[in-house]
């Protein structure tokens, strides 16, 4: 969504990207602006406006190449209020006012549909994704608990990746700071009419802002495609690795004297994922389709951590069938999408003599109903069944059988009096279940965490013309039994440190957000975002404190222009306010001072080739990353990235 990008930046969008771009307008066209009208997996279904009842983002092709960016975690740093949070061996994404432990259990990341959120708190492991292989990124802010379930509460991300639907190919190499190598290449084709090919490989390795912290990265994927007028069929392959050295936190006296050091010079944490995913689809008649998923992915993580080495599993399988239903009446499309969600994941960690198996089934059904060609309504329910059967060797050494339900339910009214503008009201229930290593470190007599639940309402107005495009909303996000890790619960029997998994007293969280995008001239673009988030806690002995690790006020400001012929500018300033340390749930230390990043690039597009120059963190800024509360122990900080300057080059053919 938003408006047109520059005409080099369409350009270079067009050079890296199997999509077709429509023409750029020229500024002084009045004409109503032309809207993607379709997303691929926000609404479960290939053809699902985007005036749905949500406040929906799109980061197209052209878009991300205008930026410079050379990963996802810079892609979306600022964009749709997300705030990052970065240990330095993985990256959380959060929205809606969550801090870094909880965000990778509240915020749902997807890749074309296919969840990469863990059975276990690990963060999905996003460097497995290259830059070359997305097509865009969808973003929805706010709860879908009725379309996704488990873990939708702030938010959903869906990377949607390229299709061979085009021949040809690309190859990138860059190289930068901190003695960085990136290699990446892409391929498709037609074997027949009906049948397409796919195949994608990235190789980065480098040693990384702070000492002791090395990585060398690599992935492969591969998809075969069968598509005909009632039928389309596709199976893909991909394995990920990736080698990372562990620099530990830092001290606050440490973080102050040299934020580039590290704390231990031997720990580490190597990944390593295989993944198979299969999909098919067939056109009933002209209103009905059925469609399933099938996908499996199993994880190796070997580490060392606190001077101790492991080797943890993980797998999960996932088995998604669905029914779409699509109606013309004389008010409009009546959508209808209802299905299962259905998967087994295990998880298995020698060094602790722990192990679970998780099972999840879930039915869920949403239905779009027009009431006139300018109103509309969507209203649905969902209900999930999770069971546990979990072994720990200090705390269920005999074994614990877990079991626990939730529901969701929505309703949303969606209104267009014109093409120009939207609005929106929209209320979704939400929730999310215990994840395996919270359920195995609960204080003394607690079996089992309760779900999480939550409810959402939100409202907002949308306005889009040729050249400029403005999104406001304001939101409400109230959850009971959050799950958080206290720092000051009692310690689990034959707990290894302090504090346990609990469900939290009751919380809130009210926003609002504000996305201005401006096509000036057809050379020169300008945006602003900000977004305000006042977190606190509503019960309890923490009543009226706010949530650590929230940033009351964020925003993000850019500029991209066509300095020449072949020569695009763009320029970027991420705001991150001030924010007490995560775990400070009692805000009793010093709030982490706010900071701004400055970002830019310089791209050269001509013909077949491609080549970008981007400095992030052009002013070389110290800030804190991640940090978490230590108490009488002191805080724990994690460095940001200095000044990092990438050269890439890249050529389509």
């Amino acid at each position: 969504m938003g408006t047109h990008p520059t005409k080099i930046a369409l350009l270079i969008g067009s050079l890296c990207s199997f999509s077709i771009i429509a023409p750029v307008m020229a500024a002084d066209d009045t004409s109503t602006a032309k809207v993607d009208e379709h997303l691929v997996v926000i609404g479960r279904s290939d053809k699902t406006p985007l005036n749905i009842a949500a406040n929906v983002n799109v980061i197209d092709a052209a878009a991300i190449e205008m930026s410079g960016a050379t990963n996802l975690t810079d892609v979306l740093r600022g964009q749709s209020g997300i705030q990052i949070s970065d240990n330095n061996i993985g990256t959380s994404f959060a929205m809606r006012g969550f801090s870094a432990s909880t965000a990778v259990n509240n915020t749902l990341i997807l890749l074309d549909g296919r969840r990469l959120n863990n059975i276990d708190i690990a963060a999905p492991s996003l460097n497995a994704i290259p830059l070359n292989l997305v097509e865009r990124v969808e973003i929805l802010s706010g709860s879908a608990g009725v379309l996704y379930g488990d873990q939708a509460v702030g938010g959903v991300i869906n990377i949607v990746t390229k299709s061979p639907e085009n021949t040809g190919g690309s190859v990138q190499l860059s190289g930068g700071s901190f003695n960085t190598y990136e290699g990446r290449g892409d391929v498709s084709g037609a074997i027949n009419k009906d049948w397409r090919y796919f195949l994608s490989g990235s190789y980065n390795q480098g040693d990384n802002y702070r000492q002791h912290n090395a990585n060398e990265t690599g992935s492969i994927l591969g998809r075969i495609q069968y598509k005909t007028a009632t039928d389309s069929f596709f199976v893909e392959t991909s394995y990920y690795d990736d080698d990372r050295e562990n620099p530990g936190s830092l001290t606050v006296d440490q973080f102050k004297f040299d934020p580039r050091q590290s704390s231990n010079k031997s720990e580490y944490v190597h990944e390593m994922t295989t993944a198979a995913r299969s999909g098919y689809q067939h056109q009933l008649n002209q209103n009905w389709a059925l469609a399933a998923d099938l996908d499996y992915s199993d994880t190796l993580v070997s580490s060392v951590n606190w001077g101790a080495g492991s080797h943890n599993t993980r797998s999960l399988l996932m088995f998604s069938p669905k029914a779409l239903a699509n109606y013309s009446t004389r008010q409009g499309e009546l959508n209808l999408v209802t299905g299962l969600d259905i998967s087994r994941g295990k998880a298995d960690y020698d060094s602790m003599a722990r192990s679970n198996v998780q099972d999840m089934q879930s039915a869920y059904l949403q239905a779009t109903v027009p009431l006139s060609h300018t109103l509309s309504y969507v209203v649905g329910g969902r209900y999930a069944r999770v069971t546990d059967e979990l072994v720990d060797g200090n705390v269920y050494p005999n074994g614990i059988d877990l079991d626990e339900d939730a529901t969701a339910f929505e309703f949303g009214l969606n209104y267009r009096p014109s093409a120009e503008h939207r609005f929106y009201l929209r209320g979704d229930e939400n929730f999310r279940f215990a994840k395996v290593d919270e359920q195995a470190y609960t204080p003394k007599d607690v079996f089992g965490l309760k779900p999480q639940t939550g409810r959402s309402y939100e409202a907002g107005w949308d306005w889009t013309v040729a050249s400029q495009s403005l999104r406001v909303s304001l939101y409400r996000l109230d959850l009971e039994d959050e799950i958080v890790f206290d720092p000051s619960a009692e310690k689990p029997v034959g707990g290894s440190f302090q504090g346990a998994n609990v469900n939290a007293d009751a919380s809130r969280r009210y926003g609002a957000s504000a996305d201005w995008d401006w096509q000036v001239t057809q050379a020169l673009q300008l945006g602003l975002e900000y977004n305000y988030i006042d977190a606190e806690f509503t019960d309890g002995l923490n009543d009226g404190k706010k949530l650590s690790w929230v940033a009351e006020h964020s925003g993000r400001g850019y500029v991209s222009m066509d300095v020449a012929e072949h020569i695009q500018l763009f320029a970027e300033a991420i705001y991150t306010g001030e924010r007490f340390v995560e775990g400070d749930n009692a805000n009793q230390g010093e709030k982490l001072a706010s900071y701004v990043l400055g970002n830019l690039a310089l791209n050269y597009s001509r013909d077949a080739w491609l080549a970008s120059l981007r400095i992030d963190n052009l002013f070389d800024k110290d800030y804190v990353s991640s940090g978490y509360y230590g108490g009488n122990w002191g805080d724990g900080y994690y460095s940001g990235r200095g000044r990092d300057i990438r050269l890439t080059v890249g050529y389509r053919f």
